[in-house]
């Protein structure tokens, strides 16, 4: 079998050849150093976010607050409060 006469070999010797001159052209131009640009908008979200993470999911002391007030038998939420509460949560 015939190797150096196959067409398809000489078009990837080409494109080797091509691409092997590109690398040293990239080489010989040098590297340019990447730079990161953060944006004014993206740091106050940063910021944001990071005080977000501070807050503690549940506030304990209007937790316990309430279970004081379900075990003495003085919670007494009023339904129509809650009712629009909800409403209010599902227009925003």
């Amino acid at each position: 079998m015939r190797i150096t006469g196959s067409p398809n070999i000489q078009n990837v010797l080409k494109t080797y050849g091509k691409n092997v001159k590109k690398t040293e052209e990239a080489e010989k131009t040098g590297f340019k150093s990447d730079k990161v640009e953060i944006s004014s908008e993206a740091r106050d979200h940063q910021v944001a976010m990071q005080a977000l993470k501070a807050v503690p999911e549940v506030r304990s002391e209007k937790v316990n607050a309430i279970k004081e007030q379900i075990s003495s038998g003085s919670y007494k939420p009023n339904a129509e409060q809650i009712a629009e509460h909800i409403l209010k949560g599902l227009t925003k």
